[in-house]
């Protein structure tokens, strides 16, 4: 009975904490996000000079556990985790013109995170996509390019980041960084993004133009012809 007791007080302890922890770097993400981002675009130069405090923010991120059944700290964390990473894999090859210019960025180079070795794409593909059926990911994971979308002055919280990610996705489809409105030629100009995850975007038999309109003020008719702009994978700097 007693090392059943040992046992309990120490998964209570370990639980705590990793809650503390956990508290500690969403606090610690804010104020780096805050510091290093504005109009979307990342401060990079001032963080490879001093990489401090986001090498910090990386080891705590090391041993966190989130269980995806806590569904909004399991998203917020790994959101976050994401977009730190970008900036860590280019703040390690600083200076570069672009991820794409970096080998392995996104499917090779490994991070311990989470409590877990994984990549950037691991994040995206398994953790977010894989458990979740909800494209609004493609408007808040960014990767370190000006075609992605625009980084925010903030974590994503628990607390929150359902409303952040319907603010992020709204944001996009109402302004004209994502897609383009012509209304003569009938026709829309998007991302990328929607080619390269059209399965996302067209769920229970939806068009991409159905989604864009489900978060649109100015609805799009639905004869209008989807097309897509060239991604740009210039470096999101300031």
């Amino acid at each position: 009975m007693k090392k059943i007791y040992i046992v309990i007080f120490a998964l209570i302890i370990s639980t705590q904490v990793n809650s503390q922890e956990t508290a500690v770097f969403f606090k610690k993400a804010n104020t780096f996000f805050k510091a290093n981002v504005s109009n979307g675009k990342v401060a990079y130069n001032s963080i490879h000079k001093n990489q401090a405090e986001l090498n910090e923010l990386l080891m705590l991120a090391k041993n966190i556990k989130v269980d995806k059944s806590t569904k909004n700290e399991y998203q917020a964390f790994w959101i976050n985790a994401y977009n730190l990473t970008v900036i860590k894999g280019i703040i390690d090859n600083y200076p570069t013109k672009s991820p794409l210019s970096i080998g392995g960025f996104f499917d090779k180079t490994t991070y311990e995170l989470g409590s877990t070795k994984t990549t950037l794409n691991n994040i995206e593909h398994q953790f977010l996509r894989g458990n979740f059926n909800d494209a609004r990911f493609h408007f808040v994971l960014v990767c370190g390019a000006i075609g992605c979308p625009p980084l925010i002055a903030e974590a994503y919280m628990p607390s929150t980041v359902n409303k952040q990610l319907e603010k992020q996705t709204k944001l996009a489809l109402n302004g004209d960084y994502f897609i383009t409105v012509n209304a003569k030629k009938k026709k829309v100009i998007g991302s990328e993004i929607l080619k390269w995850y059209k399965e996302d975007f067209t769920m229970n038999g939806a068009s991409e133009i159905d989604f864009i309109n489900k978060y649109r003020t100015e609805k799009i008719p639905s004869n209008y012809k989807l097309t897509y702009s060239t991604y740009n994978w210039n470096l999101n700097k300031q």
